[in-house]
């Protein structure tokens, strides 16, 4: 049986590093009209995650795509395939072209928020993260840094605190979980437009 945890953990780290258009504190406007709104946007992922009491630190990549409207895609490549899909009304985790777990947003509290956050986050919607998060940011020549911490205990203890980074594009982002374990994602090779998105990568959204 595959465990929710972890899965619901990489998938808020979607959830909030792709769509992080809507983040920001005192200067959210600024931050805003930083940040590229392409339609489609894909690009590569670098993950290395720290368990607490773990020397070696567990290290993948992949690929990810956002669709405004569709969802988002998140393509682990390295070391075992794996892919999520994120839609507005369902969470679908999938291995070697088949469904592993499916997670409906009807039916599961916390799924249900996520995919609230996340598609109000695509609609440039603020008031949604303003009920689950402190927020704190700045932005200085065109470089931006946001830190958010999470209101609601059953976020925080999934998910923990936030940090991001990045310019026109969010670069980086790190989590800091409750018990200890640190994950940072680097993200680059951006591409935009309908051109970025794979005939294949289009076809998981139908």
């Amino acid at each position: 049986m595959i465990s929710k945890r972890p899965f619901i953990a990489t998938l808020l780290l979607a959830a909030c590093t792709l769509s992080s258009a809507a983040y920001g504190a005192a200067p959210v406007a600024q931050i805003q009209a930083t940040l590229a709104k392409p339609a489609v946007m894909c690009g590569r992922f670098d993950q290395t995650k720290q368990l607490n009491g773990i020397k070696k630190p567990l290290q993948s990549q992949g690929r990810f795509c956002v669709v405004k409207g569709r969802g988002i895609l998140w393509q682990t490549l390295q070391p075992f395939p794996n892919t999520l899909r994120i839609t507005r009304d369902s969470i679908v985790q999938m291995q070697d072209g088949r469904v592993a777990m499916k997670l409906d947003a009807q039916q599961e509290p916390v799924v249900k928020m996520i995919n609230n956050v996340l598609f109000s986050l695509l609609a440039g919607d603020l008031s949604q993260l303003d009920s689950l998060f402190e927020l704190d940011g700045t932005l200085r020549d065109g470089h931006w840094q946001v830190a958010l911490k999470a209101r609601q205990p059953a976020l925080a203890k999934a998910i923990g605190d936030i940090g991001l980074n990045g310019s026109a594009y969010v670069e980086k982002v790190l989590m800091k979980e409750a018990g200890g374990d640190r994950t940072e994602i680097s993200f680059s090779a951006i591409k935009t437009g309908d051109a970025a998105l794979t005939p294949e990568e289009g076809a998981l959204f139908d």
